[in-house]
């Protein structure tokens, strides 16, 4: 099963290279990863996407809480929340082919960012599986490039009357 950590660390040099560093000498491999600022001064948020049973990511969490930057760990695969990841895409396209593209494009909500003689660029964002979807559908055209970022997270505000404690 895969899980959706959410990491919140001290916005320092190093951080992430010695939680890389962990998932390493442990054997752990991080799917997904995305790190940006936090609604904290000085703190960064961590998402990524783990695969491990229960025991396993349990294990990963105290594991991080040992690391000094780090002030709090989540584990919300389970909890209500909201995830995005954004992916570009490249695509080769001919004149039979650029409208359906075009329509597949439009029904995914993706938007048509750069436009070449032979290709065009989309940007799409939603739930990991809406990416997956969309890149499926779009193979049989050629696929030139793709960037993704990892999936990012928020627990859904409505349903969850906890703090954020910090942890430090």
């Amino acid at each position: 099963m895969k899980h959706t950590l959410s990491v919140l660390v001290e916005n320092e040099s190093g951080v992430l290279t010695r939680i890389a560093g962990l998932f390493a000498r442990r054997g752990f491999n991080i799917e997904s990863l995305s790190v940006g600022p936090a609604e904290q001064k000085d703190i960064s948020r961590i998402t990524m996407v783990v695969p491990g049973d229960d025991r396993t990511i349990e294990q990963l969490t105290k594991q991080l809480y040992k690391l000094i930057n780090v002030r709090k760990v989540q584990d919300i695969t389970a909890l209500p929340n909201v995830g995005r990841e954004l992916m570009l895409l490249k695509i080769r396209f001919t004149e039979e082919t650029r409208s359906e593209i075009m329509d597949i494009a439009k029904v995914f909500n993706a938007k048509i960012v750069d436009l070449s003689a032979k290709s065009l660029t989309l940007e799409v964002t939603g739930e990991p599986t809406k990416i997956v979807a969309l890149e499926q559908l779009l193979e049989k055209f050629g696929i030139l490039e793709i960037a993704k970022t990892g999936k990012i997270a928020l627990l859904r505000h409505s349903n969850n009357t906890a703090t954020i404690q910090y942890v430090g």
